[in-house]
């Protein structure tokens, strides 16, 4: 079956990308692949939102940027999260929680 995709909802794509570097430094290409895998292909990021919130979120002060070789050879922007970001992922993710708790509460009120 194939999946579908669909557009992430406002205000997920800086919780998305700062979840992607929790894991791993990486670059913005490396960045949107390892989301389409993690989701199974259901979210892409396009270059147009991703790479203008990698810069907000670096301005922010929540990543840290360094040019380095890739594993193609070629030089790449690679992203870290600082400390200010990790701490900002805690936040998101318990925001998250909560709405996502309160959407499935609306959603089971009849049942």
């Amino acid at each position: 079956m194939a999946s579908v995709r669909f557009p992430i909802p406002q205000g997920t794509l800086d919780m998305l990308v700062l979840h992607v570097l929790s894991l791993e430094d990486a670059h913005g290409y490396a960045i949107a692949q390892r989301v389409q895998q993690i989701s199974r292909e259901t979210v892409r990021l396009n270059q147009g939102s991703l790479y203008p919130a990698l810069h907000r979120l670096e301005q922010k002060r929540w990543l840290k940027s360094v040019w380095r070789q890739s594993d193609t050879g070629r030089e790449a922007k690679f992203y870290a999260l600082t400390r200010a970001g990790q701490q900002q992922l805690v936040r998101e993710k318990a925001s998250w929680d909560q709405l996502t708790a309160a959407v499935r509460l609306i959603f089971n009120e009849g049942t």
